[in-house]
């Protein structure tokens, strides 16, 4: 079975959805669903323990190029997910993914050319990009 494209996701997203056309529903249930992305990654750390946040104050080098610096920063994340973790945060991110894929459809912006023009964006500005 081939992955479907964005526009395909969008399309099956449109006659899917039936109880929450309102754009104030979509929003709320978009919101909602970030939110559960973010419960999901700290059930992660702190229930499950497969991955742990170490967070400190991020030290940028003097005197390294721009690209070199990208390899001295942290993430600040140790670990990996299980498989139990990464079940559920895939989850979270598809639910997120239909929401967002619901508020394109009602506002008639086609998300492959979300994904485009943010690539656009990134081959142009490169590191300059501040997003």
């Amino acid at each position: 079975m081939s992955t479907p494209t964005l526009q395909d996701f969008q399309q099956q997203v449109s006659e899917l959805l039936l109880r929450h056309r309102s754009l104030l529903d979509v929003l709320s249930k978009y919101g909602q669903s970030n939110s559960s992305v973010n419960r999901s990654v700290v059930k992660a750390i702190t229930e499950c323990g497969c991955i742990e946040l170490n967070a400190s104050k991020q030290l940028y080098p003097e005197n390294h190029e721009l690209h070199e610096t990208k390899h001295q920063l942290s993430s600040h994340l140790n670990g990996q997910l299980c498989e139990n973790c990464k079940e559920v945060v895939t989850a979270e991110l598809g639910r997120n993914l239909f929401y967002m894929s619901a508020l394109c459809n009602l506002l008639d912006v086609n998300m492959e050319d979300v994904v485009q023009n943010e690539s656009d964006k990134c081959s142009t500005l490169g590191f300059f990009n501040l997003s």
